[in-house]
């Protein structure tokens, strides 16, 4: 594995290790504790959990992806390969891959792989074949099935369902080397989600920050969730991936405390990465004519919510909302060629500005 506690294997380079396994099983005996895995990046030694023959010309491996610094729901899980050799017809590749349980099926254009297919990404797919193929023997096919017995229900956690990935979770990874969540990997990750609206052919598209404003925004504007575009912290890079696939207008939908970054420029909003809440509602309460009193408190206050209790007090809640949201639409309009219907709401989904349209 790894040595970097910041970096793992992704399910693609378990998945390849336990083919590879499978595979040396059927030629070579089931008394495999570990193989090399030749990644994109570099070889790794995976460690396999079990390998058996299932016949003579039929093996199975399992291995799991070892915990990192990440929170990441494919860590422990069993990961497994089913190798059986056939003989091979003029038609056929050396090696046919396909899913078993808990791999997901693509429902929606839009992603890497055609509708009807397992979700196992173009990257496993060529770490599988390049790790395999030298060691098929003439005249054979491997087929090579990859099963997640818990992936059924992990599946739920992800975005998967939202993408039209059913009945399981997805076999990732394109340098075989998995990364935190600030990493393109993330990145990566959630853009799909505008690349299946767009195949779809779905507009009027909300993005938001999470969960919290997806439920918000689908209870609030009554829309389905195939019109929901999930940011995370990465505002500015989903921002820039809209536009670059020809998305110029679509709404900006969330709670106060996160959008307001973007009014002062942050475009990832991440905690660690960059704050300036107070400083930002302490800006558009005075242009708004808030008195040295009630900006002082502003500034002394912890939450958003409990500032836009002061500014309820003192009547200027949807003044210095409609300030904020035009900043943020001034933000975007100069880093992106992008025209935002901005609404920020509070906690209970109430809406805080009015300069927007529903």
């Amino acid at each position: 594995m790894t040595n970097d506690n910041y970096s793992g294997v992704t399910t693609g380079t378990v998945a390849t290790a336990c083919s590879l396994a499978a595979l040396d099983a059927i030629l070579e005996g089931p008394d495999i504790a570990c193989v090399k895995v030749e990644t994109p990046k570099k070889t790794l030694d995976i460690i396999i959990d079990e390998c058996k023959l299932l016949s003579l010309n039929k093996a199975q491996a399992t291995a799991h992806k070892n915990p990192y610094n990440d929170p990441d729901v494919t860590v422990n899980l069993d990961i497994i390969s089913t190798v059986e050799l056939l003989d091979k017809t003029d038609e056929q590749s050396d090696i046919i891959i396909t899913g078993g349980v808990g791999v997901g099926k693509i429902t929606k254009p839009g992603l890497q792989i055609p509708v009807g297919d397992y979700a196992i990404n173009p990257g496993p797919r060529k770490m599988i074949v390049k790790n395999l193929c030298d060691k098929v023997p003439e005249g054979k096919v491997a087929k090579v099935t990859i099963s997640i017995p818990e992936g059924v229900e992990i599946a739920r956690k992800t975005m998967n369902p939202k993408l039209g990935i059913v009945g399981g979770i997805s076999v990732l990874g394109t340098t075989g080397i998995a990364r935190s969540m600030s990493s393109d990997a993330y990145k990566n990750s959630i853009v799909t989600q505008i690349d299946v609206a767009i195949a779809s052919g779905i507009e009027d598209l909300v993005f938001v920050p999470g969960n919290i404003g997806e439920k918000l925004a689908i209870k609030d504007l009554g829309i389905g969730k195939e019109q929901i575009i999930q940011t995370g912290n990465f505002v500015g890079f989903m921002f820039e991936e809209a536009e670059k696939r020809g998305v110029r207008k679509f709404t900006y939908f969330g709670h106060m405390g996160k959008l307001i970054k973007v009014a002062g420029g942050i475009f990832d909003t991440k905690h660690a990465v960059a704050d300036g809440r107070r400083e930002i509602m302490v800006t558009h309460a005075a242009l708004c004519g808030a008195d040295m009193e009630s900006l002082q408190r502003l500034f002394d206050s912890k939450t958003t919510d409990d500032m836009m209790d002061i500014l309820n007090e003192i009547n200027l809640s949807v003044e210095v909302s409609n300030s904020i949201a035009s900043a943020i639409h001034e933000r975007c309009m100069q880093r992106f060629d992008l025209d935002l219907n901005v609404i920020l709401v509070d906690m209970e989904g109430n809406y805080l500005n009015n300069n927007h349209t529903k």
